[in-house]
């Protein structure tokens, strides 16, 4: 029984943004499983399950987290907000903002889980964003640039 309903809790939260026990309770009792909150909590330390910073949705620790809905729009809007201009050297872009903005585009581009995207390093005003190699990185410039309202 045990392992059928820790089967079912690991299900729900890779199904779906489950952000709470009590919200993890009551889909637990949809699928015919009445447990407590001891039980649950029990569960869930036994499971692994740590919330996520993104969205503070539950996961398995360690694990992949999943690109949160509408990254991509955010990072649009973030393009389209912080950046300044956009360039590209081999596999290396850079995405130069205003002043302290960096971080959050740098966020919003890690968020976005982008597969060209090895990595990225932000200063004040300053991204380098790290591709695969140069011509992925120059395909993503140039969407970045489109994104940008200096573009």
């Amino acid at each position: 029984m045990k392992a059928r309903r820790q089967s079912v809790v690991l299900d729900l939260v890779q199904r779906q943004p489950v952000r709470s026990q009590e919200q993890l309770r009551r889909l637990l009792r949809t699928a015919g499983f009445d447990v407590t909150q001891a039980t649950l909590s029990r569960d869930i330390r036994d499971l692994g399950l740590v919330k996520r910073s993104a969205d503070g949705a539950y996961q398995q620790q360690g694990a992949e987290p999943q690109v949160p809905p509408g990254a991509g729009v955010a990072l649009q809007k973030a393009m389209a907000e912080y950046a300044s201009a956009v360039a590209c050297v081999q596999q290396l872009i850079v995405v130069r903002t205003g002043p302290g903005l960096a971080q959050p585009l740098a966020l919003a581009i890690d968020r976005a889980k982008l597969e060209e995207v090895v990595g990225t390093l932000a200063g004040d005003d300053t991204i380098l964003v790290i591709s695969q190699d140069a011509r992925h990185a120059k395909a993503l410039a140039k969407q970045l640039e489109a994104w940008s309202q200096f573009a």
